[in-house]
């Protein structure tokens, strides 16, 4: 039972207000985006920083919802992910995880380096790209939308990288920081 206490050390210390491990359905989405947006009416959070949060929550849930590999085809089972919001005196960080197969860390690395080396003006232009069409459509539906979204709304880098989990996959761990002082976009 020792664990439990080291866990919520551990969420303290990581100053979390929400974690989540297991399988993203859409009810699981709903209660998560319910609860973050108690937390956030508890702390008489500004509209406009929840706005950004939830825009950024939005889309990192979808794209684990959306875009997760069935590493286990035969099973049918979803892959567990994991979701984390937590808060200091000046941000909101969204980090989410979930497996990927390792052959699609090159292309995601790639996406993820193109959008943090755009500027301000640079996301936009990439942005109405994408949704006026752009070729680069996966079979999932998405060109990295979500990301270029989760960029542009949180005004900050997309802090990223992977962790070998064996041969065939890697860990993806992805983190968003959004400022709580409000900001016009």
């Amino acid at each position: 039972m020792d664990f439990v206490y080291e866990l919520h050390k551990t969420m303290l210390q990581e100053k979390l207000i929400l974690a989540y491990e297991g399988e993203f359905t859409q009810e699981v989405t709903k209660s998560i985006l319910a609860m973050t947006e108690r937390n956030m009416d508890s702390f008489g959070e500004d509209s406009g920083v929840k706005r950004k949060v939830f825009n950024v929550m939005v889309e990192c849930l979808q794209n684990i919802s959306k875009h997760a590999d069935n590493l286990d085809p035969e099973s049918g089972a979803k892959n567990n992910a994991l979701f984390m919001i937590g808060k200091d005196e000046h941000h909101y960080f969204i980090t989410s995880g979930n497996p990927v197969f390792t052959e699609k860390v090159p292309e995601i690395n790639r996406k993820l380096s193109g959008i943090n080396d755009l500027d301000k003006d640079g996301l936009k232009a990439l942005y109405k790209e994408i949704i006026t069409g752009s070729p680069g459509l996966s079979e999932k539906g998405g060109a990295g939308l979500g990301f270029v979204d989760m960029a542009r709304k949180s005004g900050n880098k997309l802090q990223f990288e992977f962790e070998t989990i064996d041969g065939r996959l890697s860990f993806f761990s992805l983190k968003n920081t959004v400022s709580r002082v409000n900001t016009k976009e």
